[in-house]
């Protein structure tokens, strides 16, 4: 990732899951003095890390950063105390841990 990404990435990382329409990135994301430059520098580096599936864009011309994937699990989600009754019962149950993952893997990039 390049000075520039990381300054969108920091940018659009401080708004979690919410979209942040592409103006707005470019007026914020790396100060007054860029912006003043040039107003649409971020969108050619948008479109970017857009291809790069580092963000997700829409239709509106809002971006954010690409969530981690879920991991899903293949069944009901079971509580701990249910999941041990059952199974002292004999029955097979696939409750997997269903953590929310962290966003360790973009600061890599």
């Amino acid at each position: 990732m390049d000075a520039d990404e990381r300054e969108i990435f920091e940018y659009l990382k401080t708004f979690g899951e919410e979209w942040v329409n592409a103006k707005e990135i470019c007026r914020r994301a790396a100060g007054k003095k860029r912006y003043n430059e040039d107003n649409n520098w971020a969108k050619p580096i948008l479109h970017r890390m857009k291809e790069r599936q580092v963000l997700e864009g829409d239709e509106l011309g809002r971006y954010r950063i690409k969530p981690p994937p879920r991991r899903g699990h293949k069944g009901r989600w079971v509580a701990p105390d249910i999941e041990k009754i059952l199974r002292e019962g004999g029955v097979e149950v696939n409750a997997e841990n269903t953590e929310a993952p962290n966003a360790e893997q973009y600061e890599q990039l």
